[in-house]
């Protein structure tokens, strides 16, 4: 029963999240089309046949489909990009039509409005992340042990949750990021923690313990591999290859972090760095797994995405803020890949038209975007094909 209240929520919780980022997203492309003069005939949040919908005053179609993964908008003359022929009846466009027709506009216009989805996903990102940094606060994690893992540095040397990490070896620190980074570089080293336990202070020397995994990894993830007889899938030498860490055993106190509020500049300041370093992150991710540094099983699909969403929205509303700042800046970056049918795709093709001075032949963009569905469709049976074996693992059956 828990279980299926587990999948319940995941896939709530991903299709909402989805359902704002693809309305952002159409939402881009569509105020763009409006702003060139493009008529939009559909406005679809979902593919397939429709449940719900409506016209405004434009003659736009809104519409909800019946298969709520993606969306689409259908601009007037973008049907045949290259014959100029109306695709609804075939015939030549009247003079009228061809002001409103996406295909007649100048070059620079329609790469302004297939640009405008990415964009948009690109600038809500910045907005999400805005609204934590200036509205809702973040977490300032202070020096304070909230758990202390079995079998570690701080386990034998007698640190214990509650305790107030004032100083190490002299050095004093507040924050716990301060603690980490004099750790993380001191393996093997004793070294000297001033703390306060309730009223008393106290001296304890704890010798971080040499780690070479990820930098996620933590010490009880060492001893859990170790006891399941696992080696993460790490062959000798690429352990040797990867720099030692100090690791001392501990977990920062969350439950009792203040929040700190940035000014209205500061927070946006650092909403754009955020999501610059978020993009070059998962751009660093993608080629690494291209050159064999990191393996393509890590890649994900649906299930993986709605057991993210999930765990984000029972997390609260910071996890599920960051969450969804996060899917909106993966959904920017993967729409611009230079792959036919993705908005990428279109650009790519812009480029070759304003380098040759005319489109490309009507065959070749159909060939180019016949083979780049395949190509997206592969990707996604892959994604998804990596996220059953996760759970084949985490049930037994791998």
């Amino acid at each position: 029963m828990e279980f299926l209240s587990q999948i319940t929520n995941n896939t709530i919780s991903f299709l909402l999240m989805l359902t704002v980022l693809v309305f952002i997203h159409e939402l881009g492309h569509f105020l763009l089309a409006r702003l060139n003069g493009v008529k939009v005939e559909v406005f679809s949040i979902g593919f397939g046949p429709e449940i719900w919908g409506f016209y405004d005053k434009y003659g736009t179609r809104w519409r909800f489909g019946g298969i709520p993964l993606g969306g689409y908008v259908k601009m007037f003359g973008e049907g045949d990009m290259v014959t100029g022929v109306d695709d609804t009846d075939e015939r030549p466009m009247t003079d009228d039509e061809k002001k409103v027709s996406f295909h007649h506009k100048k070059l620079r216009q329609r790469v302004a409005i297939v640009a405008a989805g990415p964009a948009a996903n690109f600038a809500f990102a910045i907005l999400v992340l805005w609204s934590i940094y200036s509205v809702v606060g973040i977490p300032t994690v202070l020096s304070s042990v909230g758990e202390v893992i079995e079998n570690t540095a701080a386990e034998d040397a007698g640190l214990q949750a509650g305790d107030v990490i004032l100083s190490v070896d002299g050095q004093n620190i507040t924050l716990f990021n301060e603690l980490s980074d004099i750790v993380s570089v001191n393996a093997n080293v004793p070294l000297v923690f001033e703390i306060q336990r309730g009223s008393t202070i106290l001296n304890i020397t704890a010798t971080p313990r040499p780690w070479r995994g990820d930098v996620k990894s933590d010490d009880d993830e060492e001893d859990k591999d170790k006891k399941e007889g696992k080696d993460n899938g790490d062959d000798d030498d690429e352990v040797e290859d990867r720099p030692t860490r100090g690791l001392l055993g501990v977990r920062p106190d969350f439950a009792h972090a203040p929040m700190e509020r940035k000014g209205i500049f500061e927070g946006l300041g650092l909403a754009v760095t955020e999501t610059y370093s978020l993009s070059a992150r998962i751009l660093a991710g993608i080629g690494q797994m291209f050159s064999g540094e990191r393996s393509a099983k890590e890649l994900g699909g649906i299930i993986m995405l709605a057991e993210v969403s999930g765990n984000a929205v029972q997390g609260g509303l910071m996890a599920s803020l960051w969450t969804l700042a996060l899917i909106s800046i993966n959904l920017g970056l993967i729409n611009l890949f230079p792959v036919p049918v993705l908005d990428g795709g279109h650009l790519m093709f812009y480029a070759a038209e304003a380098i040759r001075g005319k489109p490309l032949s009507a065959k070749l963009q159909e060939y180019g975007f016949r083979l780049g569905l395949i190509l997206v469709l592969m990707l996604m049976l892959f994604a998804t094909w990596n996220d059953f074996e996760r759970l084949f693992e985490r049930f037994g059956f791998g």
